[in-house]
């Protein structure tokens, strides 16, 4: 019985304590739910939409609130002003990455997307720079995106316009143009080797989108201890890494210091210019970079090239403006190019569109201020985790009339002219904003008129009754599966 006695009253007061603590830390921050013990206000999350439970509380609490996503503290910042205010005019005090538990176990604090500090601001400077090195912006990268856009089209041919799942070929063309990137060649379609990488990068966009990923990311123990898809996602990274080591190691025996070839040459020749600093230029940190430049630059843009072809289905109207305008300024007998876009507004405002619409990653790569900060009257300690919801920015109300409804006109004025908005963030925006959104942009554009200079797109189903519910939606929107028959025109 005193046994018994003696751990009642160690659990209360581990359960005092953590209330005290709780409570003492949110008298500093911006206000927010009362979170329970341990499980903090995760039961008020829906795991499978959480940018809908983040539009709930802002509702209640405002545009700056405070969550308990499990133990520790994360400030949640919803709507434009907010997120302006925050990774624009205070871009540096808000650029540290935030809590990502399953990658800090993967990554280590290595590579360009969950790393930190002087280390992140080195190989970011380093990535742009090698990016631009490399045609980034210029017109050798256009010539392969526009090489790989004709690959692409004979691979769609092949289909002889039977039904076909769209998701895999259209993974191909993006991580072909990383490939040339860092390894300086593309890849057939049918390389088993390509294949198989490329799954498992799919695969791995698909695991971290599902809610099991969400409740492990809130509660790390999880991880460390328990089955489950985060298992499979670990092996995914360790045969990507073990890939990618052995490209690495290829290129080491092949390196010419005077004639760098592609991403990894770069990265060697300054891993041996910075013999003094091993730590920043490691080995792991080159595989890590390249980890991410696939993951960031290849799922990304495929995922936004089938959800585009799946709305296009479902807006035959707006596919038919498209084609129009692509006959007008392109015509039959030449490939598009990125000079056309000046000229083509309404295919430009459908790619904006898409992009608006299926909000590729609701809420943001987490952030974290790097200083203790007073920010709207609260004061945010450093190293806070802060989630900025970039739903609530394009699907805001006041920039986009019935932001629900997926309508080009939303990026056009009244006379047909494209037009920019600054709530336009899908890849987000301030010091971390994607690296590759240039090389991201072409792709959509080169590929997209390409494929509809092309040919026609028939749907199995009715328009009516093709739904573009996203699958899933935690760490990125996914669309349902379909398919589609391409009719050469």
């Amino acid at each position: 019985m005193d046994s018994f006695v003696f751990l009642v009253l160690s659990l209360s007061c581990l359960l005092l304590l953590s209330l005290w603590r709780q409570s003492s830390e949110r008298g500093k921050l911006p206000p927010g739910p009362t979170p329970l013990p341990i499980i903090g206000n995760f039961l008020q999350i829906d795991v499978k939409d959480i940018s809908q439970s983040f539009t709930n509380l802002s509702k209640v609490y405002g545009p700056v609130f405070t969550l308990y996503l499990g133990r520790k503290p994360t400030v949640v910042l919803h709507g434009y002003e907010a997120v302006k205010e925050a990774l624009i005019d205070h871009g540096e005090e808000f650029a540290g990455r935030g809590s990502f538990p399953i990658a800090e176990r993967v990554n280590k604090d290595l590579g360009i997307i969950f790393s930190n500090g002087s280390r992140w601001k080195e190989i970011r400077r380093f990535s742009l720079m090698t990016l631009r090195n490399l045609g980034m912006g210029k017109r050798t990268i256009e010539d392969r995106v526009q090489e790989e856009a004709q690959c692409l089209v004979e691979g769609l041919r092949k289909t002889n316009g039977s039904p076909c799942d769209p998701t895999f070929i259209l993974s191909c063309a993006p991580c072909n143009v990383i490939c040339s990137i860092i390894f300086q060649n593309r890849f057939d379609y049918k390389d088993q080797d390509f294949l198989t990488f490329m799954e498992k990068v799919n695969e791995n966009v698909r695991i971290l989108s599902s809610p099991w990923l969400q409740v492990c990311n809130n509660f790390p123990s999880l991880i460390d201890y328990c089955p489950g898809s985060h298992r499979k996602l670990m092996k995914n990274v360790d045969y990507i890494r073990g890939y990618l080591v052995e490209k690495i190691k290829e290129h080491q025996e092949s390196l010419n210091v005077a004639s760098p070839r592609d991403f990894i040459d770069y990265y060697l020749i300054k891993q041996n210019q910075e013999e003094n600093n091993p730590l920043s230029w490691q080995f792991e940190h080159l595989a890590t970079t390249l980890n991410d430049l696939f993951g960031a630059g290849t799922e990304t843009t495929s995922t936004t090239l089938r959800y585009a072809l799946l709305l296009l289905l479902k807006h035959p109207h707006v596919t038919a403006k498209v084609q129009k305008e692509i006959d007008r300024v392109v015509g039959r007998h030449r490939s598009p190019c990125m000079k056309d876009r000046n000229h083509m507004p309404y295919t430009d405002a459908m790619i904006h569109e898409v992009q608006r619409f299926i909000d590729l990653i609701p809420t943001n790569l987490p952030h974290a201020v790097t200083c203790d900060i007073k920010f709207r009257n609260y004061l945010i300690p450093k190293g806070t985790t802060i989630i900025t919801s970039l739903s609530s920015v394009l699907h805001d109300s006041k920039e986009f009339p019935n932001p629900e409804v997926f309508d080009p006109g939303h990026f056009l004025d009244k006379n047909g002219n494209f037009k920019k908005s600054d709530y336009f963030m899908p890849f987000s925006t301030g010091k971390r904003i994607c690296v590759g959104e240039g090389l991201a942009r072409m792709e959509l554009f080169l590929f997209l008129t390409t494929i509809l200079q092309n040919f026609n797109l028939k749907s199995l189903v009715h328009t009516e009754d093709i739904d573009t519910t996203p699958v899933a939606n935690g760490f990125a929107s996914l669309p349902p599966p379909y398919q589609l028959c391409f009719i050469p025109v």
